[in-house]
């Protein structure tokens, strides 16, 4: 069996999700009683968005480039990054990568073109928000990706950080996400969401905001990692 490693802990709540949805996906696909083999390595998230705040990529680099190479000679043989910010420095972690890494930027704009969307809302933290790591990518798509205003955008980076990473998931922030989605919605006219942030799911998976799709980037991610973990050749015996 082939073992799929997550670079978790950025947060710690969405890499239990992880980890509960891989199960459950691949469970649900092979009907057959198995269960996927998973490494997890928890880094230290105060350490990379430390680096982030910082601007100090090479750093953020060179920190997650270890830690993956940890997993890698652990016995990983493909990986990914539980977290939508450090992909900001993805491509550069790739490319010193031992192993494939599967991009949560890239499979959720798979998702979107699938979906037919045209104009889409971005949430998450505010370096996800501000980077170009996902306009970039939806662009090359033919996607154009829209975010909050400035104060939206401090709302929810100030929620993100002080609620949602440390597990507090209140539904007064629930409302308060849920205005802001509907105002994306009514005033820039975008046809779909990206949760640009795997806390969000956790706040609003269950939300009743249905106007528009909601792209879950951490079950997509996980799907991604499930559909990789099958298509891959055993070694013979």
């Amino acid at each position: 069996m082939k073992t799929v490693g997550i670079i978790g802990g950025i947060g710690p709540e969405s890499t239990v999700d992880y980890y509960r949805l891989i199960v459950s996906i691949y469970r649900e696909r092979t009907q057959d009683g198995s269960y996927p083999s998973i490494l997890i390595n928890s880094i230290d998230l105060k350490r990379t968005l430390d680096l982030i705040e910082g601007n100090r990529l090479a750093e953020v680099t060179a920190y997650l480039v270890s830690e993956v190479r940890r997993l890698a000679n652990a016995g990983a043989d493909f990986g990914l990054l539980a977290a939508n910010t450090p992909h900001i420095v993805f491509d550069a972690v790739a490319a010193e990568s031992p192993m494939p890494l599967i991009s949560i930027v890239d499979t959720a704009c798979r998702a979107a073109r699938a979906r037919g969307l045209k104009r889409v809302g971005l949430l998450g933290t505010r370096f996800t928000m501000q980077s170009r790591f996902y306009p970039d990518a939806f662009l090359a798509a033919g996607i154009e990706l829209v975010a909050p205003n400035p104060d939206e955008q401090t709302l929810i980076h100030e929620k993100y950080m002080r609620e949602l990473v440390p597990g507090v998931f209140r539904t007064q922030t629930r409302a308060e996400f849920s205005a802001i989605i509907e105002r994306l919605r009514t005033e820039e006219k975008i046809d779909g969401l990206v949760l640009g942030g795997t806390e969000l799911p956790l706040l609003l998976r269950e939300s009743e905001n249905s106007a528009i799709p909601l792209l879950d980037t951490t079950r997509l991610h996980a799907e991604e990692a499930v559909t990789y973990l099958l298509a891959l050749p055993n070694s013979p015996n």
